[in-house]
């Protein structure tokens, strides 16, 4: 496994090619796994498949999260490599409705995951066919510190009402509510999602990601009520627009903060000799006639159409399917494996986070995810605008309407 830049790989192979070299076939995967959890786990995945495949030389080339999100568009249409990791639902499919990803359904077939995956098939299939393969989901929900809910007099709650009054009591006692980092506008989605699913359910917020409901409608409007309630209760940490995600982090680590609501790759980042400090809840109940649904992003890796390898490529797909290698690499990055006969690891996170989700009335993937990419990059920058000035509600909701109309009518 060689860990390089674009430039080594240009040289290699040109060296390569100069030599008439009939050296180990070359399988490039590009990756989004920057961070250290998922880093250490995907490096330890492709050497077990190099040991497998000796005859298979991989470049394992990592690429920080925000950066790939951009970068990826260019690979695909110009120097693809063999595989890449993407992401589920639409963010998958408006490259599969571009021509950019291969059908990998003969991966499905051989390898018997229309049954053993068949939670996450329909996530990743468009017209009858597949074009991807899962290898990890995980929850979202609120992380909290079960030390100052205790000293508060808190508890985990179960209702929104009482998520707002721990607000207010939180911030009187000079404590921040809820950390988050909104600079790179995706956490703030999280929050929509949560509230929209929690007001008006999983139909009409599909329907909304579908571009059927208007963003002006009387069900958005409830919704940025309830979140103009938890603006107003002081939940959110001052100058969230400059912070990342990793980046409002510390305040819940120290204790300047008590709750964060993210998904479960925030608990690797929980000091090990402090974990029992934290505690997690779904996010709780507004409506008791509303079903609890849950947002559960799907991770997945893909075959770009006009790879060089594509044959070694299923083979790598394929190995990250088997149930042993998913129980290990979600283990490792404390998140929940697609494959019905992986084993669930027993983190408390995981086994929270399991339940919920076993009990859930219905799956979102997340709001970037789940509709059209340049709807989603308009309503995030609208929703970090209003956590920011929820005075301009009507002229946010007014312009996302707009962008609405010109998308999908």
């Amino acid at each position: 496994m060689r860990l390089n830049s674009k430039a080594l790989l240009a040289a290699t192979a040109a060296v390569a090619l100069a030599a008439g070299s009939a050296s180990a076939r070359e399988l490039v995967i590009n990756a989004n796994t920057s961070d250290p959890a998922p880093r250490a786990a995907f490096e330890s995945i492709v050497e077990q498949f190099e040991a497998e495949h000796p005859d298979i030389d991989v470049s394992f080339n990592i690429f920080e999260h925000e950066a790939y999100k951009t970068a990826i568009r260019n690979w695909l249409g110009a120097e693809p490599p063999d595989v890449v990791f993407w992401f589920a639902g639409e963010r998958m499919n408006t490259f599969v409705q571009r021509g950019l990803f291969e059908d990998v359904s003969d991966v499905w077939d051989e390898n018997g995951l229309h049954e053993a995956m068949g939670a996450a098939r329909s996530a990743l299939t468009v017209d009858g066919a597949q074009y991807g393969v899962p290898f990890t989901y995980y929850q979202w929900g609120i992380y909290y510190r079960r030390d100052i809910f205790e000293e508060h007099g808190l508890a985990a709650f179960e209702t929104y009402d009482e998520l707002i009054a721990a607000c207010e009591t939180l911030s009187a006692a000079g404590i921040a509510p809820v950390t988050i980092g909104t600079k790179f506008l995706w956490t703030a989605a999280g929050w929509f999602d949560y509230l929209n699913l929690r007001t008006n359910g999983l139909d009409y917020h599909m329907s909304l990601m579908a571009g059927e409901v208007p963003y002006t409608d009387d069900g958005v409007q409830a919704t940025f009520d309830n979140w103009e309630r938890a603006i107003d209760a002081g939940c959110f940490i001052d100058d969230h627009t400059a912070y990342s995600w990793q980046e409002a982090i510390p305040f819940i680590i120290q204790g300047e903060a008590a709750m964060y609501l993210m998904g479960n790759f925030l608990s690797p980042f929980f000091p090990e000799e402090d974990r029992d400090l934290y505690g997690f809840m779904p996010f709780p109940q507004i409506d008791p006639d509303m079903g609890m649904y849950e947002d559960a992003p799907i991770d997945t890796v893909h075959i770009p159409v006009g790879a060089e390898n594509p044959d070694d490529a299923r083979l790598f797909l394929a190995f990250v399917a088997r149930p042993e290698i998913q129980t290990e690499l979600n283990e490792a990055l404390l998140q929940l494996p697609p494959h019905a006969d992986a084993q669930v690891g027993d983190d408390p996170f995981l086994q929270a986070g399991f339940a919920m989700l076993n009990a859930a009335d219905g799956i979102a993937q997340f709001y970037d995810r789940d509709t059209d990419p340049e709807m989603a990059r308009a309503g995030m920058e609208g929703f970090q605008q209003f956590m920011v000035a929820p005075d301009r509600r009507d002229r946010i909701l007014s312009q996302l309407e707009r962008t609405r109309q010109r998308i999908f009518e």
